[in-house]
């Protein structure tokens, strides 16, 4: 997915998984946007390419409601120019440079450009430590000071305080976070890009401006050092400018005319200007530009291909739902009938956290019950595929039991056992343990229903299954969606994002 579509898709997602109280986006825009998108970009299209098209729908559809969101997103893009003005810059800094060493004299000693030269060979050596010793690092600090500036800018917005207003805040909180997550390879990579041909850039404005003034000035050469002879000047001078000599052709002068040299005697400076320019393209500009094309190489190839968590139970249900319809939901209460007042309760759940499923609830298997058991099966759903398979066959099933039970491993265990046959190996159940019961019973009792919850818990770890807690006599819509989707995250192997409660 490019990186345009997948700012989208990361807005999109912030939209849908902020409001959780369905105050700005509703239901109904959820599958008016799945359904349109579905429609444009046809049967058998790239999951990518539907959530795609359906992120801008529903950027489309929000945006004349909630303008901050598009604005946000605006401001969450790379901006061109700030490379362009940051390297412009660089280049006006070398050239600017109005003196090397000091006035019109050179100290071959202590040439400003020998600091220049020395800056880039440390920024090389940290370069290769970096890429060998801490691989998978972040951004260093210059490079994160950039990508500060050129995006990941939140636009200032004024919330309501109201419901509506905490939603709103929610997104736009959400989303430079969920956004500075994903594009940190890419926005790294051409942060990096741009600091190389800055660098590049300054040692260029260097170099002509040393030039440039060389036509109306005479710079002249000379050396001075209370511990250094000739001797030792001429051969570090040799090692130090062997990069412009190599590039040049220009020997290092001999001994003999360094010593001539001394302060305060001094030569007009033509040969060691080249000696230096030569370094500086050698040691500076050269590699900096190949370090540009290699990154702007990175950078072209991870703006086409930009990673989205697509593991992630939000991605899963919208592209299970797109792949094999609209999917189909089974429950299966064991030793607990469930009565109308929780059924509308557990219907509300599963059309909030299954949008567009077809929900359906066994008739309740006895306690204990071995002949239904054995017929758990039979009739019934197929099984669920692994996370990710397409199939028009989907199906989630949820064994529910009442927390006023007490689990037994005999009969309960038993259950779990005979439901677990039919789910791929490796994906735990999601058990739904109904409290509206105990809380009827004890509605006070904190010490009693946090024992029973972990006792339940428990029980079903040890049974590789994941309790989600609910009081379907009055259920929080909001938090049943949560739990259920991080225990789907706990079903599709990567660690809850959540607390299950």
């Amino acid at each position: 997915m490019d990186e345009s579509a997948a700012l989208d898709v990361t807005a999109a997602r912030a939209v849908e998984t902020g409001d959780r109280d369905r105050l700005l986006w509703s239901d109904a825009d959820r599958e008016w946007a799945s359904r349109a998108a579905a429609e444009v970009v046809g049967e058998g299209a790239n999951p990518e390419d539907f959530l795609g098209r359906r992120a801008q729908l529903v950027l489309e559809r929000i945006g004349p409601r909630q303008p901050a969101v598009p604005r946000t997103v605006r401001a969450l893009g790379w901006r061109p120019w700030v490379g362009v003005v940051v390297i412009v810059a660089a280049f006006l800094l070398g050239l600017l440079i109005d003196r090397i060493g000091g006035g019109s004299s050179i100290n071959l000693l202590a040439p400003p450009v020998f600091a220049l030269v020395v800056w880039n060979v440390v920024v090389y050596l940290s370069l290769i430590v970096r890429s060998v010793a801490f691989r998978g690092a972040g951004a260093g600090p210059v490079r994160a000071m950039l990508i500060r500036v050129a995006a990941l800018r939140t636009p200032l917005t004024r919330h309501r305080a109201d419901d509506a207003g905490a939603a709103r805040r929610s997104i736009l909180t959400a989303l430079p976070t969920d956004w500075a997550g994903i594009a940190a390879p890419l926005y790294g990579a051409r942060a990096a890009r741009v600091l190389h041909l800055a660098a590049a850039a300054t040692a260029l404005g260097v170099v002509a401006g040393l030039y440039t003034r060389g036509l109306a000035f005479e710079y002249r050469a000379s050396w001075e050092s209370t511990f250094l002879g000739a001797e030792q000047v001429r051969a570090l001078l040799a090692a130090t400018l062997a990069p412009g000599s190599w590039i040049t052709g220009i020997p290092v002068p001999d001994v003999a005319a360094i010593e001539a040299i001394r302060a305060p005697a001094s030569e007009n400076a033509a040969t060691w200007m080249h000696l230096l320019a030569g370094t500086v393209a050698v040691v500076v500009i050269i590699p900096r530009i190949g370090l540009a094309i290699i990154t702007g190489l990175i950078e072209r190839r991870r703006a086409v291909r930009v990673e989205l968590p697509l593991s992630e139970p939000y991605y899963r249900r919208l592209v299970s739902g797109y792949l094999g319809g609209p999917g189909r939901v089974r429950v299966v209460p064991y030793s607990y009938s469930v009565t109308p007042e929780a059924q509308a309760g557990l219907d509300a759940v599963l059309s909030r956290a299954y949008s567009g499923a077809a929900a359906t609830i066994d008739p309740p298997i006895g306690w204990g019950d071995d002949e239904a058991l054995l017929g758990l099966w039979t009739g019934a759903a197929a099984p669920a595929p692994a996370p990710g398979a397409a199939s028009s066959e989907t199906a989630v099933i949820l064994p529910l039991f009442s927390l006023a039970a007490t689990p037994e491993r005999e009969a309960h265990g038993a259950f779990l056992d005979a439901l677990a046959t039919g789910v791929p190996t490796g994906h735990p159940l999601i058990a739904l343990i109904d409290e509206s019961g105990f809380l009827a019973r004890w509605p006070d009792d904190d010490g009693r229903l946090a024992g029973r919850r972990t006792a339940w818990r428990e029980f079903l770890d040890d049974h590789a299954s994941v309790a989600v807690f609910l009081d379907l006599s009055s259920p929080d819509l909001a938090a049943a969606e949560a739990d259920l989707a991080a225990a789907s995250a706990a079903d599709a192997g990567e660690p809850p994002k959540g607390k299950v409660t």
